[in-house]
């Protein structure tokens, strides 16, 4: 008889320390060697959105955005299977406030490839 491991489980609880607690380390943890992300906004549209490949250069980029330091909540996450989803908003020192969304696939508890929308305020400041 065979038997089928059940999927490694993603760590939320990790995914929420470390966006809310601003650690780009502990989220980096959270990605293959081997991982892809893609991000769209209005500067990187669907048609040529940012790609990072690999941990190096996701890395960097968390690096860079947890270095303006911004507040970060996640607001929702929900895993399936291999997948996971979550809401994350943001709010820069300015008063800029970010909101992204993302969907990712597993293996092995870890993201291996994930697209995150965002939309960035455009108008200034919330009051």
């Amino acid at each position: 008889m065979t038997t089928m491991a059940a999927p490694s489980a993603f760590d939320t609880r990790a995914l929420r320390e470390g966006i809310e607690r601003s650690d780009p380390a502990a989220l980096l943890a959270l990605y293959a060697d081997d991982a892809e992300l893609r991000v769209v906004d209005r500067k990187t549209q669907p048609s040529h959105p940012l790609v990072m490949h690999g941990r190096d250069e996701i890395a960097a980029m968390l690096n860079e955005v947890y270095s303006r330091e911004p507040t970060h909540t996640l607001e929702q996450v929900v895993v399936q299977g291999e997948h996971v989803a979550f809401m994350e908003s943001c709010r820069y020192p300015d008063g800029v406030r970010v909101l992204m969304a993302s969907m990712a696939d597993l293996r092995d508890g870890r993201i291996v490839d994930q697209t995150s929308i965002q939309a960035w305020d455009e108008t200034g400041p919330a009051q």
